[in-house]
C-alpha cells in the first residue's frame, strides 16, 4: 500500500460525500499514467459503494489539474499505446474512460475548480456534471499546443454544453480562458470565490433527496439530452415506471405530505447502478 504521498489520487467518503482530490500538487496535478489508473479505480470504488450520494472532484495544492504530464509520460512509452487501445467489448479507451467514468456514475458529481484548469484536466471537469470555478482559474483546452485533438471524451461532453462555433475555436487556439469566460461559454456550471464551500453546499442539498431519484434523473438526462422528442418521451416513462413503488419513492412521498415536519430517512439507492 502506497502512502498518500505516493497516492496520485486520495478518496475519502464523509456524510455519504466521495471527496476526490488529485494529489500531485508538485507537478499542478499532471497526469501521469499511474493517476490514469487510480482515477478510474476510485470511480469504480464510488460505483460500487451505494451509501455515496454525491462526489466532490478538487485537486491538492496551487491547481486543480495542469493536463497531461508528457515528461512523466515519456518515461513509460510502450504504456501509451495500452492505454489508446479500446477492448472490443468497451465503449471507450483509458484515456476517454478517465473523463467519461464520472459522467457515467449514477450520482452527480461536482468538480471544483482553481488554478490551472487545462487540457486533460479540462476534459475532466467536462464530463462531471457540475463545475464550479474561481473568476480567476486558468483554462484551455490545451492539446492543439502539441499537434493533437483532445481525444479524452472531449467531443462528447463539449458538444453537449456549449455552442459548436465556440467548441471549435477554443480547440483550434488552445488559447488560455478565465473561469469567468468559462462561464460565458457555459463550460462552468457556477462562479464562486470559495468553490469547495459552493460545491459542499450542493452536494449536502441533493444529498436529502432520495438518492433513487437523483440517480434516475442523471440516467434520464444522459439518455435523452438531444435526443429526438419520441425517443425522450419513451425514456421518461420507463424511467418513472422503475421509480414508482420503491421504498425511497414512497418515503419521498410520505415526507413531501408530512404536516409534523418529521422527515424520514432514505435508504441506501437501489436502482440505476
Amino acid at each position: 500500500m502506497t502512502s498518500n504521498n505516493e497516492q496520485r489520487v486520495l478518496l475519502s467518503v464523509k456524510d455519504s460525500i466521495a471527496y476526490v482530490t488529485l494529489n500531485r500538487p508538485e507537478k499542478h496535478n499532471g497526469l501521469d499514467m499511474q493517476m490514469f489508473l487510480e482515477l478510474i479505480s476510485t470511480a469504480k470504488t464510488i460505483r460500487k459503494d451505494r451509501t455515496i450520494r454525491a462526489v466532490i472532484m478538487h485537486g491538492n495544492g496551487p491547481s486543480f489539474c495542469s493536463g497531461l504530464d508528457f515528461a512523466a509520460v515519456s518515461k513509460t512509452p510502450t504504456m501509451i499505446p495500452k492505454f489508446f487501445l479500446k477492448t472490443p467489448w468497451g465503449k471507450d479507451n483509458i484515456f476517454q474512460r478517465v473523463a467519461h467514468i464520472w459522467r457515467d456514475l449514477p450520482v452527480p458529481v461536482i468538480a471544483a475548480i482553481h488554478g490551472n484548469c487545462f487540457g486533460g484536466g479540462m476534459q475532466i471537469i467536462l464530463g462531471c456534471d457540475y463545475r464550479i470555478a474561481t473568476p480567476d482559474s486558468k483554462m484551455s483546452i490545451l492539446e492543439m499546443k502539441w499537434g493533437l485533438i483532445p481525444d479524452m471524451s472531449g467531443m462528447v461532453t463539449l458538444s453537449r454544453l456549449t455552442r459548436v462555433d465556440i467548441a471549435q475555436e477554443l480547440t483550434m487556439t488552445g488559447r488560455f480562458f478565465s473561469g469567468q469566460e468559462g462561464a460565458e461559454y457555459g463550460l462552468v456550471s457556477k462562479i464562486s470565490e470559495d468553490p469547495m464551500s459552493d460545491a459542499q453546499t450542493l452536494a449536502e442539498t441533493i444529498c436529502k433527496q432520495s438518492p433513487d431519484a437523483i440517480a434516475a434523473t442523471k440516467y434520464l438526462f444522459k439518455k435523452t439530452w438531444k435526443k429526438d422528442t419520441r425517443g425522450a418521451l419513451l425514456w421518461e416513462r420507463i424511467t418513472q415506471l422503475r421509480l414508482l413503488g420503491r421504498k425511497n419513492q414512497r418515503t419521498a412521498m410520505a415526507n413531501g405530505l408530512a404536516k409534523d415536519g418529521v422527515v424520514k430517512p432514505f435508504v441506501d439507492r437501489t436502482s440505476f447502478k
